[in-house]
């Protein structure tokens, strides 16, 4: 962790000197701006709608890393290569260490549509390159209502803010493509899950502060994992036009593995090898 290099893995300090040094790119330093001042800050008067993530925030808690290319085939694998590294780290960080992934944005990126298909894409490309299978108990079809992301056998939720939200500001980057993976160990270990009675206050009180924070009622979407009529993959990237947003979810999933031959990404045999902790 904080090794040298734009797509190392790296703790919010380290992260925050790198943002505001003078040789830091433009994009990498809006990033860290906007998200801090984001998740730290007010709209309409009212908090950024998850306590967790703010108070996680305002601790130091979350781990970072900055991609330089959301299509790109070194960029993604380097991004491969640290959500691994943050997998068999985070716990031993801190209790809300989710990874802040802060994507440089690209002028052929501009619409909904192209950020759904971005992400997908970034989620697909880390499917196929993933170094360990599909988890046995999380099932291959993204329209069961226990289906959800998972890498390197971990089920997590990644959520995403993206330029393309006029309305719903808690969703609002202004600079591209943001990717928070929150592994479901983490909310479990916090004792938010759906499932339990801390875990529905703490939706209650999201709910109240998004319908203010936002100006808009809650997304029609918006639901929680393993409950029969939610899904989880459309709660990644919240629609703001139905018309551009996908009807079906984009990602294939498949329980074959290795999904490619080693030889064609000679990194995947190096963390093959890697013993997880």
């Amino acid at each position: 962790m904080n090794e040298p290099g734009g797509q190392a893995l790296l703790d919010q300090a380290t992260l925050a000197e790198r943002a505001e040094a003078d040789d830091a790119p433009a994009w990498l330093a809006d990033h860290w701006r906007t998200f801090s001042g984001g998740l730290l800050g007010e709209h309409n008067g009212t908090p950024f709608p998850c306590h967790f993530g703010s108070e996680s925030v305002r601790a130091g808690d979350p781990l970072y890393t900055a991609v330089p290319s959301m299509t790109d085939r070194d960029a993604l694998l380097g991004l491969r290569d640290t959500l691994y590294e943050y997998l068999q780290v985070y716990e031993d960080h801190a209790d809300r260490a989710s990874l802040v992934t802060f994507f440089r944005p690209s002028p052929n990126v501009t619409t909904e549509a192209d950020y759904h298909e971005a992400l997908w894409h970034v989620l697909q490309f880390l499917h196929v390159h993933d170094p360990e299978p599909w988890p046995a108990d999380i099932p291959t079809d993204p329209d069961d209502a226990e289906w959800e992301f998972s890498f390197a056998g971990v089920p997590m939720f990644p959520t995403c803010r993206a330029p393309f939200y006029d309305q719903r500001r808690s969703r609002y980057c202004p600079v591209g493509l943001e990717i928070t993976f929150q592994p479901r160990a983490l909310f479990e270990n916090l004792g938010v899950t759906a499932d339990t009675d801390a875990g529905q206050r703490a939706r209650e009180v999201i709910q109240e502060r998004l319908e203010t924070y936002d100006g808009v009622c809650p997304h029609a979407d918006l639901g929680d994992w393993g409950i029969e009529g939610d899904r989880e993959w459309p709660q990644y990237m919240f629609s703001e036009d139905d018309s551009q947003a996908p009807d079906e979810c984009p990602m294939t999933v498949t329980r074959e593995h290795p999904r490619i031959d080693p030889k064609f990404d000679p990194g995947l045999e190096t963390l093959l090898e890697t013993p997880r902790p």
